[in-house]
């Protein structure tokens, strides 16, 4: 490969110093000595960016470890472009999976209003190359359904979330490159990595996700979607952070914003209870009825 890459410039080199001086001709193979040294020897940046992406993502979520379970109300405001808004009522609840090769569960389960009550999202976030499996149950037809890998990408309730949206992040579900380093979006006093995430999944629908984590405490500050086109299309913010159990650290506002249509999606979280003794058996398809009661 070396031969193949470098042989035929070096022949046109040695033609062109038959024809020049003694000096000259030294002078140019030095310089092209130290061009293949520095071509061999060097790392290329775009592996160490990838490197670095993938070690800020597996650093992010190794400091999420261990929190077992955790359940939370929260308050979900959907504002259209004319500003108009409307409010819903929500619980959710999170199961940690131990297990390295599987992602975690978690169920959403609306209180208000009545045309939303009871409706239930349940997912278990499964790594590449597996599709998240999800399921909902609609209180108006008391059917549960299967969200089909297609649909992954419909907005959740009229919101400005996807389904896709609503999955634990998993390190392995993306390819990670580092960009830069640069005052945090939400608070400039913090220094942030700007990480540029490719999900391997095929059928996301996004191109690229770019994040902005601290590198105090590896809190997610700013996150942009762009689609399957390239076009930035959401970008979520993450504000008020509190930490729990002395390492956990969880936003209190999240506010995703539909850079095309002007709408928006507002989440407002109340505090959250750790360690409540969920078990696998609160976040199954059959257990999504009885919550949404």
């Amino acid at each position: 490969f070396i031969d193949f890459i470098f042989l035929p410039p070096l022949l046109i080199w040695i033609d062109k110093m038959k024809k020049t001086s003694l000096s000259t001709a030294m002078m140019m193979i030095s310089l092209l000595f130290v061009a293949i040294t520095s071509l061999i020897f060097n790392p290329q940046p775009a592996l160490a960016s990838a490197q670095k992406g993938i070690e800020i993502a597996e650093e992010t979520a190794r400091r999420d470890n261990g929190f077992g379970d955790f359940s939370v109300e929260g308050q979900m405001i959907l504002k259209n472009k004319a500003g108009k808004e409307s409010v819903r009522k929500f619980t959710t609840s999170t199961l940690e999976n131990p297990d390295p090769n599987e992602g975690d569960k978690s169920v959403i389960v609306f209180s208000e209003p009545r045309d939303v009550k009871g409706t239930a999202l349940l997912t278990h976030t499964k790594i590449e190359p597996e599709d998240d499996s999800q399921w909902i149950f609609l209180p108006a037809i008391k059917r549960t359904k299967r969200i089909s890998s297609s649909n992954r990408t419909g907005k959740f309730v009229s919101s400005e979330f996807s389904y896709e949206d609503l999955g634990s992040e998993e390190v392995e579900d993306n390819e990670h490159i580092w960009l830069a380093d640069m005052p945090c979006p939400t608070d400039e006093s913090l220094t942030c990595a700007q990480v540029e995430s490719r999900p391997k999944n095929a059928r996301s629908g996004y191109s690229k996700r770019v994040s902005y984590t601290d590198l105090d405490e590896y809190r997610v500050h700013k996150i942009e979607f762009y689609n399957r086109r390239g076009d930035l299309e959401k970008v979520l913010i993450f504000e008020d952070y509190s930490q729990y159990l002395a390492q956990y650290w969880r936003s209190h506002k999240m506010i995703m914003e539909n850079i095309q249509t002007g709408k928006s999606t507002k989440l407002n979280w109340g505090e959250y209870s750790f360690r409540k003794g969920l078990t696998e058996q609160d976040f199954t398809p059959q257990a999504l009825e009885r919550s949404s009661r």
